[in-house]
Protein backbone atom coordinates (compact mmCIF):
# COMPACT_ATOMS: atom_id res chain seq x y z
CA UNK A 1 0.00 0.00 0.00
CA UNK A 2 1.70 3.29 -0.70
CA UNK A 3 1.42 5.62 1.72
CA UNK A 4 0.59 8.84 1.91
CA UNK A 5 -1.94 9.03 -0.56
CA UNK A 6 -5.38 8.02 1.37
CA UNK A 7 -6.74 9.60 4.25
CA UNK A 8 -6.96 8.18 7.77
CA UNK A 9 -10.13 6.53 7.36
CA UNK A 10 -9.43 4.68 4.32
CA UNK A 11 -6.16 4.04 5.03
CA UNK A 12 -7.73 2.19 8.50
CA UNK A 13 -10.02 0.40 6.02
CA UNK A 14 -7.48 -1.14 3.79
CA UNK A 15 -5.64 -2.26 7.08
CA UNK A 16 -8.68 -4.03 8.56
CA UNK A 17 -9.54 -5.60 4.80
CA UNK A 18 -6.08 -6.93 4.15
CA UNK A 19 -6.22 -10.05 5.97
CA UNK A 20 -10.05 -10.77 4.79
CA UNK A 21 -8.70 -9.78 0.91
CA UNK A 22 -5.73 -12.10 1.29
CA UNK A 23 -7.66 -15.04 2.23
CA UNK A 24 -10.33 -14.76 -0.47
CA UNK A 25 -7.78 -15.08 -2.94
CA UNK A 26 -5.73 -17.40 -1.49
CA UNK A 27 -8.95 -19.65 -1.25
CA UNK A 28 -9.72 -19.47 -5.03
CA UNK A 29 -5.98 -19.81 -6.07
CA UNK A 30 -4.72 -22.31 -3.60
CA UNK A 31 -1.18 -20.19 -3.91
CA UNK A 32 -0.06 -18.30 -0.80
CA UNK A 33 2.74 -16.08 -2.95
CA UNK A 34 0.89 -15.39 -6.24
CA UNK A 35 -2.01 -14.33 -4.01
CA UNK A 36 -0.06 -12.42 -1.61
CA UNK A 37 1.75 -10.51 -4.50
CA UNK A 38 -1.84 -9.80 -5.93
CA UNK A 39 -3.44 -8.30 -2.82
CA UNK A 40 -0.43 -5.81 -2.83
CA UNK A 41 -1.05 -4.85 -6.37
CA UNK A 42 -4.40 -4.22 -5.90
CA UNK A 43 -4.03 -2.18 -2.99
CA UNK A 44 -1.76 -0.44 -4.60
CA UNK A 45 -4.30 0.21 -7.10
CA UNK A 46 -6.81 1.15 -4.76
CA UNK A 47 -3.96 3.87 -2.71
CA UNK A 48 -4.14 5.50 -6.59
CA UNK A 49 -7.42 5.40 -7.50
CA UNK A 50 -9.77 5.37 -4.30
CA UNK A 51 -8.27 9.06 -3.72
CA UNK A 52 -9.27 10.09 -7.16
CA UNK A 53 -12.26 8.57 -7.93
CA UNK A 54 -13.88 7.65 -4.40
CA UNK A 55 -14.06 4.16 -2.13
CA UNK A 56 -16.69 1.66 -3.85
CA UNK A 57 -19.98 1.10 -2.32
CA UNK A 58 -18.01 -2.46 -1.29
CA UNK A 59 -14.19 -2.01 -1.26
CA UNK A 60 -13.66 -5.51 0.14
CA UNK A 61 -15.24 -7.17 -3.52
CA UNK A 62 -13.49 -4.48 -5.33
CA UNK A 63 -9.79 -5.44 -4.36
CA UNK A 64 -10.86 -9.16 -4.34
CA UNK A 65 -12.27 -8.17 -8.38
CA UNK A 66 -8.28 -6.49 -8.85
CA UNK A 67 -6.56 -8.90 -7.04
CA UNK A 68 -8.44 -12.04 -8.85
CA UNK A 69 -7.64 -10.37 -12.20
CA UNK A 70 -4.02 -9.42 -11.52
CA UNK A 71 -3.62 -13.64 -10.28
CA UNK A 72 -5.59 -14.80 -13.41
CA UNK A 73 -3.27 -12.80 -15.21
CA UNK A 74 -0.03 -14.67 -13.54
CA UNK A 75 -1.70 -17.87 -13.51
CA UNK A 76 -2.07 -17.29 -17.46
CA UNK A 77 1.51 -16.45 -17.90
CA UNK A 78 2.46 -19.19 -15.89
CA UNK A 79 0.25 -21.92 -18.20
CA UNK A 80 2.08 -20.32 -21.54
CA UNK A 81 5.38 -21.52 -19.82
CA UNK A 82 4.08 -24.56 -17.93
CA UNK A 83 1.39 -26.85 -18.54
CA UNK A 84 1.32 -28.27 -15.29
CA UNK A 85 -0.27 -25.18 -13.94
CA UNK A 86 -3.80 -25.95 -15.53
CA UNK A 87 -4.98 -28.24 -12.62
CA UNK A 88 -4.46 -24.89 -10.42
CA UNK A 89 -6.36 -22.94 -12.55
CA UNK A 90 -9.06 -25.12 -12.98
CA UNK A 91 -9.17 -25.22 -9.09
CA UNK A 92 -10.91 -21.38 -8.72
CA UNK A 93 -13.79 -20.95 -6.99
CA UNK A 94 -13.48 -24.79 -5.75
CA UNK A 95 -14.45 -25.61 -1.75
CA UNK A 96 -12.45 -27.59 0.48
CA UNK A 97 -14.49 -30.70 1.50
CA UNK A 98 -17.42 -30.48 3.50
CA UNK A 99 -16.05 -32.33 7.13
CA UNK A 100 -13.92 -29.52 7.39
CA UNK A 101 -14.62 -28.43 10.27
CA UNK A 102 -13.72 -24.21 8.90
CA UNK A 103 -16.42 -24.67 6.87
CA UNK A 104 -18.58 -23.54 9.63
CA UNK A 105 -16.45 -20.23 9.57
CA UNK A 106 -19.18 -19.15 7.14
CA UNK A 107 -17.11 -17.58 4.65
CA UNK A 108 -14.85 -15.75 6.95
CA UNK A 109 -11.78 -15.96 5.03
CA UNK A 110 -9.03 -14.13 7.64
CA UNK A 111 -9.94 -17.17 9.65
CA UNK A 112 -9.47 -19.31 7.19
CA UNK A 113 -6.32 -17.76 6.25
CA UNK A 114 -5.42 -17.63 9.87
CA UNK A 115 -5.19 -21.38 9.73
CA UNK A 116 -3.59 -22.10 6.63
CA UNK A 117 -0.83 -19.95 7.66
CA UNK A 118 0.11 -22.31 10.43
CA UNK A 119 0.58 -24.86 8.04
CA UNK A 120 2.08 -28.56 8.68
CA UNK A 121 5.23 -27.82 6.19
CA UNK A 122 6.26 -25.02 8.84
CA UNK A 123 7.64 -24.83 12.02
CA UNK A 124 5.55 -23.71 15.27
CA UNK A 125 8.04 -20.04 15.47
CA UNK A 126 7.82 -19.82 11.25
CA UNK A 127 3.98 -20.21 11.22
CA UNK A 128 3.26 -17.55 14.05
CA UNK A 129 5.14 -14.90 12.20
CA UNK A 130 4.28 -15.86 8.59
CA UNK A 131 0.28 -15.59 10.30
CA UNK A 132 1.40 -11.91 12.07
CA UNK A 133 2.49 -10.26 8.61
CA UNK A 134 -0.48 -12.43 6.67
CA UNK A 135 -3.55 -11.59 9.09
CA UNK A 136 -2.55 -9.51 11.28
CA UNK A 137 -0.73 -7.00 9.50
CA UNK A 138 2.50 -6.58 11.75
CA UNK A 139 5.52 -5.06 10.14
CA UNK A 140 8.94 -6.95 10.36
CA UNK A 141 10.12 -5.12 13.07
CA UNK A 142 6.92 -5.18 15.22
CA UNK A 143 7.49 -9.39 15.05
CA UNK A 144 10.69 -9.24 15.52
CA UNK A 145 9.72 -7.01 18.74
CA UNK A 146 6.87 -9.45 19.53
CA UNK A 147 9.49 -12.83 19.40
CA UNK A 148 12.41 -10.60 21.41
CA UNK A 149 14.71 -11.31 18.11
CA UNK A 150 16.65 -8.88 16.08
CA UNK A 151 14.69 -7.78 12.69
CA UNK A 152 17.02 -8.89 10.06
CA UNK A 153 16.34 -12.45 12.03
CA UNK A 154 12.80 -12.32 12.15
CA UNK A 155 12.97 -11.09 7.88
CA UNK A 156 14.48 -14.29 7.19
CA UNK A 157 12.68 -16.44 9.49
CA UNK A 158 9.68 -15.37 7.57
CA UNK A 159 11.53 -15.31 4.20
CA UNK A 160 12.44 -19.08 4.79
CA UNK A 161 8.62 -20.12 5.95
CA UNK A 162 6.99 -18.49 2.40
CA UNK A 163 10.15 -20.78 0.33
CA UNK A 164 9.50 -23.73 2.65
CA UNK A 165 5.55 -23.49 1.73
CA UNK A 166 6.07 -23.63 -1.88
CA UNK A 167 9.11 -25.96 -1.41
CA UNK A 168 6.42 -28.60 0.47
CA UNK A 169 4.26 -28.59 -2.88
CA UNK A 170 1.09 -28.93 -0.74
CA UNK A 171 -1.85 -26.14 -1.38
CA UNK A 172 -2.76 -24.05 1.22
CA UNK A 173 -6.77 -25.80 2.20
CA UNK A 174 -8.98 -25.95 5.09
CA UNK A 175 -7.40 -28.41 7.71
CA UNK A 176 -9.27 -31.27 8.62
CA UNK A 177 -10.50 -32.04 12.25
CA UNK A 178 -7.48 -33.28 13.28
CA UNK A 179 -5.83 -30.66 11.63
CA UNK A 180 -7.47 -27.72 13.56
CA UNK A 181 -6.08 -29.30 16.61
CA UNK A 182 -2.30 -29.65 15.64
CA UNK A 183 -2.52 -26.17 14.56
CA UNK A 184 -4.63 -24.35 17.19
CA UNK A 185 -1.17 -23.98 19.68
CA UNK A 186 0.15 -21.85 16.76
CA UNK A 187 -3.42 -20.15 15.51
CA UNK A 188 -3.67 -18.70 19.33
CA UNK A 189 -0.31 -17.43 20.75
CA UNK A 190 -0.71 -15.48 16.92
CA UNK A 191 -4.01 -13.73 18.06
CA UNK A 192 -2.71 -13.60 21.55
CA UNK A 193 0.61 -11.35 19.90
CA UNK A 194 -1.92 -9.76 17.39
CA UNK A 195 -4.41 -8.46 20.60
CA UNK A 196 -1.04 -7.43 22.52
CA UNK A 197 0.19 -5.09 19.93
CA UNK A 198 -3.05 -3.88 19.42
CA UNK A 199 -3.41 -2.94 23.29
CA UNK A 200 0.20 -1.69 23.22
CA UNK A 201 1.94 -0.69 20.00
CA UNK A 202 5.82 -2.03 20.12
CA UNK A 203 6.24 1.22 17.64
CA UNK A 204 4.94 4.60 16.50
CA UNK A 205 3.23 7.64 18.07
CA UNK A 206 0.33 5.99 18.89
CA UNK A 207 -0.18 3.93 22.84
CA UNK A 208 -2.80 1.83 21.27
CA UNK A 209 -4.02 0.09 17.82
CA UNK A 210 -7.43 -0.56 18.50
CA UNK A 211 -8.07 -2.33 14.70
CA UNK A 212 -5.80 -4.87 16.18
CA UNK A 213 -6.58 -5.89 19.64
CA UNK A 214 -10.48 -5.53 18.06
CA UNK A 215 -9.90 -8.24 15.07
CA UNK A 216 -7.73 -9.95 17.44
CA UNK A 217 -10.68 -10.49 19.65
CA UNK A 218 -13.57 -10.93 16.63
CA UNK A 219 -11.21 -13.85 15.31
CA UNK A 220 -10.88 -15.48 19.08
CA UNK A 221 -14.84 -15.25 19.44
CA UNK A 222 -15.28 -17.34 15.75
CA UNK A 223 -12.40 -19.81 17.20
CA UNK A 224 -14.63 -19.81 20.69
CA UNK A 225 -17.95 -20.64 18.10
CA UNK A 226 -15.68 -23.79 16.46
CA UNK A 227 -14.43 -25.31 19.55
CA UNK A 228 -16.60 -24.28 22.59
CA UNK A 229 -15.88 -26.67 24.67
CA UNK A 230 -11.47 -25.41 24.24
CA UNK A 231 -11.20 -24.10 27.77
CA UNK A 232 -7.78 -22.72 26.36
CA UNK A 233 -9.72 -20.87 23.20
CA UNK A 234 -12.14 -19.93 26.19
CA UNK A 235 -9.21 -18.46 28.77
CA UNK A 236 -7.54 -16.40 25.53
CA UNK A 237 -11.29 -14.46 25.05
CA UNK A 238 -11.58 -13.86 28.53
CA UNK A 239 -7.91 -12.41 29.02
CA UNK A 240 -8.49 -10.46 26.05
CA UNK A 241 -11.95 -9.38 27.01
CA UNK A 242 -10.54 -8.41 30.43
CA UNK A 243 -7.64 -6.92 29.52
CA UNK A 244 -9.58 -4.45 26.88
CA UNK A 245 -12.02 -3.61 29.43
CA UNK A 246 -9.26 -0.76 30.60
CA UNK A 247 -8.62 0.55 27.28
CA UNK A 248 -10.06 4.02 27.87
CA UNK A 249 -8.83 4.33 31.09
CA UNK A 250 -5.20 3.73 29.62
CA UNK A 251 -4.24 7.39 28.23
CA UNK A 252 -5.03 10.81 29.56
CA UNK A 253 -6.45 14.01 27.64
CA UNK A 254 -3.12 14.15 25.85
CA UNK A 255 -3.02 10.88 25.25
CA UNK A 256 -0.10 10.20 27.57
CA UNK A 257 0.06 6.57 29.08
CA UNK A 258 -1.30 6.37 32.17
CA UNK A 259 -0.46 3.17 34.66
CA UNK A 260 -2.68 0.26 35.94
CA UNK A 261 -2.75 1.62 39.55
CA UNK A 262 -3.38 5.36 38.93
CA UNK A 263 -6.38 4.84 36.30
CA UNK A 264 -9.95 5.66 36.77
CA UNK A 265 -12.02 2.54 37.14
CA UNK A 266 -15.28 3.67 36.65
CA UNK A 267 -13.76 4.38 33.15
CA UNK A 268 -13.53 0.26 32.26
CA UNK A 269 -16.01 -1.49 30.50
CA UNK A 270 -18.02 -3.73 33.18
CA UNK A 271 -19.76 -5.79 29.93
CA UNK A 272 -16.39 -6.70 29.10
CA UNK A 273 -15.50 -7.83 32.66
CA UNK A 274 -18.65 -9.47 33.46
CA UNK A 275 -18.08 -11.88 30.04
CA UNK A 276 -14.91 -12.35 30.71
CA UNK A 277 -15.04 -13.23 33.85
CA UNK A 278 -18.07 -15.66 32.89
CA UNK A 279 -16.02 -17.54 30.28
CA UNK A 280 -13.35 -17.73 32.63
CA UNK A 281 -15.12 -19.27 35.05
CA UNK A 282 -17.02 -21.77 32.92
CA UNK A 283 -13.39 -22.92 31.69
CA UNK A 284 -11.88 -22.91 34.94
CA UNK A 285 -14.73 -25.34 35.88
CA UNK A 286 -13.43 -27.96 32.85
CA UNK A 287 -10.75 -29.21 35.25
CA UNK A 288 -7.33 -28.46 32.60
CA UNK A 289 -5.95 -25.44 33.21
CA UNK A 290 -3.75 -23.73 31.10
CA UNK A 291 -1.36 -20.32 30.50
CA UNK A 292 -4.37 -18.55 29.08
CA UNK A 293 -6.42 -19.13 31.76
CA UNK A 294 -3.85 -18.36 34.30
CA UNK A 295 -2.98 -15.12 32.31
CA UNK A 296 -6.98 -14.01 32.46
CA UNK A 297 -7.39 -15.20 36.37
CA UNK A 298 -4.65 -12.39 36.94
CA UNK A 299 -5.90 -9.88 34.60
CA UNK A 300 -9.74 -10.58 36.81
CA UNK A 301 -8.05 -9.82 40.15
CA UNK A 302 -6.77 -6.84 38.88
CA UNK A 303 -10.17 -5.85 37.27
CA UNK A 304 -12.19 -6.99 40.09
CA UNK A 305 -10.14 -4.55 43.18
CA UNK A 306 -12.63 -1.12 43.37
CA UNK A 307 -9.39 0.65 43.83
CA UNK A 308 -5.76 -0.41 43.36
CA UNK A 309 -4.89 -0.30 46.97
CA UNK A 310 -7.20 -3.64 47.40
CA UNK A 311 -5.90 -5.48 44.48
CA UNK A 312 -5.45 -9.08 45.96
CA UNK A 313 -1.87 -9.26 45.20
CA UNK A 314 -0.84 -12.86 47.09
CA UNK A 315 -3.01 -14.14 45.04
CA UNK A 316 -1.81 -12.56 41.94
CA UNK A 317 1.67 -13.93 42.85
CA UNK A 318 0.44 -17.18 43.27
CA UNK A 319 -0.89 -17.40 40.30
CA UNK A 320 2.09 -16.45 38.35
CA UNK A 321 3.99 -19.02 40.28
CA UNK A 322 2.04 -21.34 38.64
CA UNK A 323 2.58 -19.88 35.15
CA UNK A 324 5.97 -19.84 35.21
CA UNK A 325 5.85 -23.74 36.37
CA UNK A 326 3.91 -24.05 32.50
CA UNK A 327 6.26 -21.40 30.81
CA UNK A 328 10.10 -19.64 30.64
CA UNK A 329 8.63 -16.50 28.79
CA UNK A 330 10.87 -14.20 30.02
CA UNK A 331 7.46 -11.46 30.09
CA UNK A 332 6.27 -13.86 32.80
CA UNK A 333 9.20 -13.82 35.01
CA UNK A 334 9.26 -10.04 35.04
CA UNK A 335 6.00 -9.48 35.59
CA UNK A 336 6.61 -12.69 38.73
CA UNK A 337 9.36 -10.02 40.12
CA UNK A 338 6.51 -7.08 40.08
CA UNK A 339 4.24 -9.16 42.20
CA UNK A 340 6.93 -10.51 44.23
CA UNK A 341 7.85 -6.88 45.18
CA UNK A 342 4.39 -6.04 46.08
CA UNK A 343 3.95 -9.42 48.39
CA UNK A 344 7.29 -9.18 49.96
CA UNK A 345 8.69 -5.98 49.11
CA UNK A 346 11.30 -4.41 46.47
CA UNK A 347 14.47 -6.06 47.59
CA UNK A 348 12.83 -9.41 46.18
CA UNK A 349 11.68 -8.28 43.22
CA UNK A 350 14.84 -6.69 42.77
CA UNK A 351 16.22 -9.91 43.39
CA UNK A 352 14.31 -11.72 40.78
CA UNK A 353 15.14 -9.68 38.00
CA UNK A 354 18.85 -10.27 38.77
CA UNK A 355 17.80 -13.64 37.16
CA UNK A 356 16.93 -12.09 34.00
CA UNK A 357 20.49 -10.08 33.56
CA UNK A 358 21.47 -13.26 31.97
CA UNK A 359 18.59 -13.82 30.03
CA UNK A 360 19.41 -13.00 26.25
CA UNK A 361 15.88 -12.92 24.94
CA UNK A 362 15.33 -9.27 27.30
CA UNK A 363 19.06 -7.80 25.72
CA UNK A 364 18.27 -4.34 25.05
CA UNK A 365 14.65 -4.94 25.83
CA UNK A 366 13.44 -1.24 27.46
CA UNK A 367 10.72 -3.41 30.40
CA UNK A 368 13.77 -5.04 32.31
CA UNK A 369 15.11 -1.56 33.19
CA UNK A 370 11.78 0.04 33.42
CA UNK A 371 10.48 -2.30 35.87
CA UNK A 372 14.01 -2.08 37.96
CA UNK A 373 13.56 1.41 37.69
CA UNK A 374 9.76 1.33 39.46
CA UNK A 375 11.08 -1.52 42.05
CA UNK A 376 14.36 0.99 43.09
CA UNK A 377 12.38 4.16 43.52
CA UNK A 378 9.99 1.74 45.45
CA UNK A 379 13.02 0.80 47.62
CA UNK A 380 14.01 4.26 47.79
CA UNK A 381 17.25 4.73 45.68
CA UNK A 382 16.02 7.49 43.69
CA UNK A 383 19.46 8.09 41.61
CA UNK A 384 19.76 4.30 40.75
CA UNK A 385 16.20 4.68 39.54
CA UNK A 386 16.44 7.60 37.58
CA UNK A 387 19.61 5.92 35.54
CA UNK A 388 17.03 2.94 34.73
CA UNK A 389 14.36 5.42 33.71
CA UNK A 390 16.56 7.07 31.37
CA UNK A 391 17.78 3.71 29.88
CA UNK A 392 14.43 2.60 29.08
CA UNK A 393 13.09 5.46 27.65
CA UNK A 394 16.38 5.19 25.65
CA UNK A 395 15.31 1.60 24.63
CA UNK A 396 11.46 1.88 23.96
CA UNK A 397 10.62 2.47 19.90
CA UNK A 398 7.12 3.38 21.44
CA UNK A 399 6.67 7.41 21.76
CA UNK A 400 4.18 7.14 24.61
CA UNK A 401 5.75 5.17 26.51
CA UNK A 402 9.19 6.59 26.25
CA UNK A 403 7.24 10.23 26.80
CA UNK A 404 6.23 8.45 30.22
CA UNK A 405 9.31 7.11 30.98
CA UNK A 406 10.91 10.74 30.49
CA UNK A 407 7.99 12.08 32.81
CA UNK A 408 9.29 9.54 35.87
CA UNK A 409 12.93 10.53 35.16
CA UNK A 410 12.37 14.11 35.24
CA UNK A 411 9.89 13.74 38.38
CA UNK A 412 12.90 11.78 40.10
CA UNK A 413 15.92 14.29 39.32
CA UNK A 414 13.71 16.98 40.78
CA UNK A 415 13.04 15.14 43.64
CA UNK A 416 17.11 14.10 43.39
CA UNK A 417 18.20 17.75 43.13
CA UNK A 418 15.75 19.29 46.12
CA UNK A 419 17.08 20.24 49.20
CA UNK A 420 16.61 17.66 52.07
CA UNK A 421 14.69 19.87 54.02
CA UNK A 422 12.55 20.14 51.35
CA UNK A 423 12.86 16.58 50.39
CA UNK A 424 11.61 15.20 53.73
CA UNK A 425 8.40 17.26 54.08
CA UNK A 426 7.36 15.02 51.26
CA UNK A 427 8.30 11.51 52.27
CA UNK A 428 4.88 10.27 53.66
CA UNK A 429 2.89 11.51 50.73
CA UNK A 430 6.01 9.67 48.80
CA UNK A 431 5.26 6.72 50.26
Amino acid sequence: MTPGLLDGPSEHLLRELMPQVLGAVIRRFRDFAGGEDAVQEAFIAAAIQWPREGVPDNPRAWLIQVASRRMTDYLRSELARRRREADKAMEVNQRAPATDVLNKAEEDDTLILLFMCCHASLSASSAIALTLRAVGGLTTAEIAHAFLVPEPTMAQRISRAKQSIKASGVPFRLPSNQETAQRLPAVLHVLYLIFNEGYTSSVGPGLQRPELSGEAIRLTRAVHKLLPNNAEVAGLLALMLLTEARRAARTGPGSELIPLAKQNRSLWNQKQISEGIALLTASLSQGSIGAYQLQAAIAAVHDEAARAEDTDWPQILALYDLLKRMSDNPMVMLNHAIAAAMVHGPSAGLELLNALDADGRLAGNHRLDAVRAHLLELAGDHEAALAHYRTAAGRTTSLPERNYLITQAARLAESTTRPKSEDSSHSTRSA
